[in-house]
């Protein structure tokens, strides 16, 4: 029983530890003239669903919940956002070259159909952003189409 406080302490304390390393939030509320939705001049609808499903974990301002303030979950977070915004960057959009952007929405339109996107373990939290077969088909149809702009 005596280990057993003695793994519980240092675990708490651990834990406590942990709470003086803090992440870069990843904050923007300034939209760039590069941003997806303005360059592609988005329908509201489809715009709307991008932004609850997307938007999070590819583009430069998330909007955090309230555990992403506590250790280890913000370092999850912060891993989870970056890789997200390595692959793709909507607020970044107008930068990629025309080849980029027909790769990035061929592969959109890909995970988006298979159900890849928006992740499991987003929507496991953040219902809202899971997609119905109407806002899937919709926004499939709309990058279809964009993608024959490339």
């Amino acid at each position: 029983m005596k280990i057993f406080k003695i793994i519980a302490w240092l675990a708490l304390i651990a834990l406590v530890v942990i709470q003086f390393f803090p992440v870069d939030d990843n904050y923007s509320k300034a939209v760039p003239s590069s941003d997806f939705l303005l360059v592609n001049k988005v329908p509201a609808t489809i715009a709307s669903t991008l932004q609850v499903s997307c938007y999070d974990c590819h583009s430069n301002d998330t909007d955090y919940p309230w555990y992403g303030k506590v250790q280890p979950f913000a370092w999850y977070l912060e891993d989870h956002i970056a890789h997200g915004k390595e692959e793709l960057n909507f607020n970044e959009w107008d930068t990629y070259s025309d080849r980029r952007k027909s790769s990035k929405l061929r592969s959109m339109i890909s995970q988006i159909e298979s159900g890849e996107m928006p992740m499991e373990s987003y929507t496991l939290i953040h219902r809202e952003a899971i997609m119905d077969s109407v806002a899937t088909q919709s926004v499939v149809n709309y990058l279809e189409e964009l993608k024959s702009n490339y």
